[in-house]
Formats: C-alpha cells, structure tokens, sequence
C-alpha cells in the first residue's frame, strides 16, 4: 500500500509540470503586459520599461518558465500583481470557502443520487424509473451558471428567500451549493442504476433471494456493496471536479471562493495567481483521486489482497 501511494505521488510531478507550463504558456502569450497592469495605465514608458527588466519579462519564454519552475520547488510562487501579496497565503484564505462550497454540494449530491439510483434500479420500467431518468438527463444537461441564474431569480427575486450572493450567514450556503450538487447528483444516479442492474442479475443475488433472505438485506448488504465501486469512483471525480470546477458557480453567486479569483486573475492577466490557483488545485484533485483508490481498499477485499 505505502508503495503504491509513493509512487502515485512520483507520478504527480510530470503531471504539474505539464499542467504549468500548459498554463504558463497561455498566459504568456494573451495580450497585456503585467508591468503596466501594476504601475496603472497612466505611468510613463520609462518606469514601465524598468520594471519588466526587474521582472524578467523581456528574457526568452523558456528562461522566464524555468526560472518560475525553479522558484516554485521551494515554494516561492510569487506575488500577486494586483495586491502586492503573496498568491498562496491569498489561495489559503479563500480555499476553505471553496471547499465548505464543494462538500455541501457533493453531500447533496450522494444523498440525492445514490437512493434514487438505488430505487430506479429495484424498480426498473417503472414510472418512478422513468422520471428519476428524465430528471438526471436533465440535471447533467443544465449548464451551472443557467441553473444558478434561474435559483436566484426564482428565490431571491422573486419569492426573496435567500440571498442572491455573497458570504452572509448559512442561508447564503443553499443556492451555491445546490447549484453544485444538482449536476452531480444526476451523473451519480445514473452510475448508482447502471451498477446495481449489473449486480443484482448476478447469480448470488438470485441464491440470497431464493434463500429467503429480506429484499431489503439483499439490496443494502449483497447488492450495495458490490456496486459500489463505480459509484465510489464517480463521487471522488465529482468531489475533485467541484473543489477546481465551482468557478461558474463562485462567479454567479459572487462566492469568495478560489475559483472566482482564478477568474479575477485571468481578466487581469495576474499570472503568479493563476498558475498557483492551477497547481493547487491539480494537486487537491490528485489527492482526492489517490484517497478514493485507497478508499477502494476498504469497499472490496479483493482489491486490498492485490496491494499485500
């Protein structure tokens, strides 16, 4: 097991540095100039020119990205043209919103998803099978900022229930993170029906049946368990896919979350932000993904023997 983590974790690197320079590369190459995004549009050439030499914006592409590289493997990334600070201790500050965001949204997501999976599967071709299946095309169709605009126009325009935005108190909680859940809950129903199908056609449920066992021990301890690893596996996707993909969501409600800075840096072509923005939550999804596999360890014994 130890063994596998460590070299999961080696594999991690190539990952980042692809991810970096994939990024550092675009925002290089986007026009603006950072020098004159920090001293202002008003600052004379001479100063501007001054300070993309201090910079080292005027040296060749691969030299300013090694140098970057460099930097950051002692875990300087740099400050941030637009406050002066340094990007990380601004991604900290804020990350904690984004993941209270992203765990509301996956909890909501599991409790909607895995039941309704669950009862479409036991009662297949039925009416509440059909509306569980039109709802989930539904939920994974909707774009997330279409649903997020429609919410605040139905509770806060209209009925004026909840906050439209902001971080005001749990209320302001319920849009955003149902806004989130909503299009995971979908994609986690239809994985949860597709698995429990497979699995309860098998021949030891149609053995545990015809023992006289409970429906409902057949379903919740042979049948479950069983089909849960897919499901497992689509719920740690989710979980890291809201923790680096809430930014539509933070940006229609306003959240101050990391997604929305990232989307405030890229405007103002703010790239210490973005490329650390980028390499933290590549490493948060990384580690998300390395838990569920370890996590599948613990679901299926089979799996465990395979790490001994």
């Amino acid at each position: 097991m130890y063994k596998y983590i460590v070299k999961r974790i080696l594999l991690l690197i190539p990952v980042l540095l692809g991810v970096s320079f994939l990024v550092f590369t675009i925002m290089s190459f986007t026009p603006g100039d950072p020098a004159q995004l920090i001293l202002g549009e008003s600052a004379p050439k001479e100063a501007v020119a001054q300070l993309r030499l201090e910079m080292g914006l005027n040296d060749p592409f691969i030299v300013q990205y090694l140098r970057f590289v460099k930097n950051a493997v002692v875990g300087n990334f740099g400050q941030s043209y637009t406050t002066g600070r340094e990007v990380f201790g601004e991604i900290f500050s804020r990350f904690p919103n984004t993941l209270i965001l992203a765990v509301l949204g996956i909890i909501i997501a599991v409790c909607i998803g895995i039941p309704l999976g669950i009862i479409s599967a036991t009662r297949q071709y039925t009416l509440i099978d059909s509306v569980s299946m039109i709802g989930a095309l539904l939920g994974v169709s909707m774009p997330v900022f279409w649903l997020g605009l429609m919410l605040i126009l139905t509770f806060s325009v209209n009925l004026r229930w909840l906050p439209s935005g902001g971080f005001d108190g749990l209320k302001s909680l319920i849009l955003p993170s149902v806004t989130l859940g909503v299009g995971s809950a979908a994609i986690i129903t239809r994985m949860t029906r597709s698995s429990m199908l497979e699995v309860i056609r098998q021949d030891y449920i149609r053995t545990a049946r015809a023992k006289g066992v409970a429906e409902k021990v057949v379903i919740n301890k042979h049948a479950l368990k069983n089909a849960l690893i897919p499901v497992i596996t689509v719920v740690g996707l989710q979980f890291g896919g809201l923790l680096g993909g809430a930014v539509l969501t933070e940006s229609v409600y306003s959240w101050p979350g990391v997604g929305r800075m990232m989307v405030d840096a890229i405007r103002q072509k703010d790239t210490p932000t973005v490329l650390a923005s980028v390499i933290f939550l590549a490493v948060t999804f990384s580690v998300v993904n390395l838990a569920v596999d370890i996590l599948y360890a613990y679901v299926d014994p089979r799996i465990k023997s395979q790490y001994k």
